[in-house]
């Protein structure tokens, strides 16, 4: 009885010439499968037309001091990737031999440029002023769509846009390995490549900068504000073992 009651009252109210109740927004139509490769791939806001095979100016820079291959846009997901980007295989030194980066990491190419140039203007230098000839890099990350130190919910990783590299070590010419973080490798030599990194990098990370940077020096060029940089990597030296204090003098009577 009482439904009964409300229905006509419903129909005695639409009679009166109310307004009808506005229904919901239709959903957007589903589908399955990608309608074009902006949608599938390259997001929204794809310009087809900005990406070409033609090198930009930094590739060609960078192309005449350097191996590299041309990347011209990596995709996401999300945000990650970026437009320009290339794979630096090996840098030409000043005195023209040639450093392999292994493996070659994958960078915007302001950043294969800056690398590049830290490598052949600072370091190499620097280790021939040691004694030593630099032969080859070795790196431990590059480009990665990930957060910061791979940490759930935290802000997108400057390598998840190739603005990053991590550097383990140096190859010399003679085979000897140099960890940058081995307290011991000669400690004025690494201040040199650290104080260099720091004026060449917006970002330097190592020992002491956290848990996630002890075994690697990670390098980028993010852009903050004021022109804001971060210097945070310990040249570290071996701990000083104390040697046993010497026994007192035993005089005998005899």
């Amino acid at each position: 009885m009482r439904l009964l009651i409300a229905i006509l009252a419903l129909l005695a109210f639409a009679d009166a010439g109310a307004a009808p109740v506005p229904l919901p927004r239709p959903r957007p139509p589903m589908w399955t499968q990608p309608r074009s490769f902006e949608e599938a791939v390259a997001g929204l806001d794809f310009d087809a037309a900005a990406v070409t095979a033609e090198p930009t100016d930094c590739d060609r820079a960078l192309a005449a001091q350097a191996e590299i291959s041309a990347l011209p846009r990596l995709i996401g997901p999300g945000a990650c990737g970026g437009l320009d980007m290339v794979e630096l295989k090996a840098v030409q030194l000043a005195d023209a031999r040639r450093a392999e980066i292994k493996p070659p990491p994958v960078l915007r190419c302001p950043m294969a440029e800056r690398l590049a140039a830290w490598l052949r203007d600072a370091a190499a230098p620097d280790l021939e002023a040691s004694g030593a000839q630099l032969a080859a890099v070795d790196t431990y990350d590059d480009y990665e769509c990930r957060s910061r130190n791979r940490v759930a919910g935290a802000k997108l990783s400057e390598h998840g846009k190739g603005n990053a590299v991590d550097v383990r070590a140096f190859t010399l010419a003679d085979g000897r390995v140099m960890l940058l973080t081995d307290p011991a490798v000669d400690a004025h030599l690494r201040e040199q490549l650290r104080d260099a990194a720091c004026r060449d990098f917006t970002t330097v990370l190592g020992p002491g900068a956290d848990p996630f940077h002890v075994g690697h020096i990670h390098l980028d060029l993010a852009e903050r504000h004021n022109g804001y940089r971060i210097c945070e990597w310990d040249v570290r030296v071996p701990p000083v073992v104390p040697l046993p204090r010497p026994r007192p003098v035993v005089i005998s009577n005899q």
